[in-house]
């Protein structure tokens, strides 16, 4: 099950969460996963600052930081935050809607809890292909 809840935000009126939710749900079973229980969570830049701080002992700014709940290999498990303050200001840098990078966001977090990474210039490479693929399964 795949929901959408907010923290200290509102949720966008133009967050379509079914169509959302079953294209996530596609992305997942085309890389031979489940969807087990995966929150959303929109927030603030300071809520996710908190979060950061809190459980990766970071402090900077980010937007998305995903929690691996899976307790099964093969069953997607997660709590993904995104500040949607920052995906704002993303998409404005890239040139982008917030609708579009929000999207790009959204399957970000999923991609981390199938396994993939950013941490190395391949890394990131490899996982900006995997998001525009799966931006292109957009209905």
């Amino acid at each position: 099950m795949i929901t959408f809840h907010a923290l200290d935000v509102e949720l966008p009126v133009w967050l379509n969460q079914r169509p959302l939710s079953r294209w996530i749900n596609e992305v997942i079973v085309q890389h031979g996963f489940f969807a087990g229980e995966l929150s959303y969570i929109l927030c603030s830049d300071n809520k996710l600052l908190e979060i950061n701080k809190k459980h990766l002992d970071h402090d900077y700014y980010t937007d998305i930081i995903t929690f691996n709940l899976s307790t099964s290999f093969k069953i997607i498990r997660g709590e993904i935050y995104i500040s949607l303050e920052r995906v704002g200001e993303n998409a404005k840098k890239m040139n982008q809607t917030i609708e579009n990078e929000l999207n790009r966001v959204l399957i970000h977090g999923v991609l981390h809890l199938m396994g993939y990474q950013d941490h190395t210039d391949e890394d990131r490479s490899e996982m900006r292909a995997k998001e525009d693929y799966c931006l292109s399964l957009l209905p």
